[in-house]
């Protein structure tokens, strides 16, 4: 996939708030040390609900978000521009917690599980999501922490349970959401 995540930021790029350390979760090819602001937009008719669209500044496509068509597992898949797959998500059944598993590709194996994500606790008023790598099982304390609003839609992304933003999330427009992010989850 050929995006400008490697290349400097553009001259009218706002500086980011530096973290010492970037994460590669996905792939290195998604971080950059500058904010890249891009739009997500959800596909008006759409028989899987999962179906979104992800562009540049310039209004280029960086990536796609497909959904399953007939799933118990509200399974989603994250392609690249070329339309390969870059990882797949799927609800676990029957988690008191709405836990996802996201795998590397279109894989769905325990090798290939990159992390999951679950709500902090079953009654929320503001999601609050715990990620935790693959590497992490005990899951004794969060690798990343999402909290946000669906109302204000918007979120932020924290470095385990520290108030070290990494990720924004905000509302442009009312119908478009500016992100910030170097990797994606679906909506829980």
């Amino acid at each position: 996939m050929a995006a400008p995540y490697g290349a400097p930021p553009p001259p009218s790029a706002p500086a980011a708030a530096a973290v010492t350390a970037p994460v590669a979760v996905v792939s290195p090819q998604f971080c950059a040390p500058y904010v890249v602001p891009l739009t997500v937009t959800k596909k008006a008719i759409s028989l899987s609900d999962g179906d979104f669209t992800v562009t540049d500044a310039n209004g280029a496509v960086v990536l796609r978000v497909k959904g399953a068509i007939f799933s118990v597992r509200h399974r989603r898949v994250l392609l690249d521009a070329a339309g390969q797959p870059i990882l797949s998500m799927q609800e676990k059944v029957f988690s008191m917690h709405h836990r996802w598993e996201v795998f590397r590709g279109d894989s769905t194996s325990s090798s290939d599980l990159l992390f999951t994500a679950k709500k902090s606790s079953i009654i929320q008023l503001r999601t609050e999501l715990d990620v935790f790598l693959a590497s992490n099982s005990a899951e004794q304390a969060c690798d990343f922490k999402i909290k946000g609003s669906y109302f204000e839609r918007s979120c932020a992304f924290y470095l385990g349970s520290s108030n070290t933003m990494i990720a924004q999330v905000s509302t442009k427009e009312d119908l478009f959401c500016a992100l910030i992010m170097f990797w994606s989850l679906p909506n829980v």
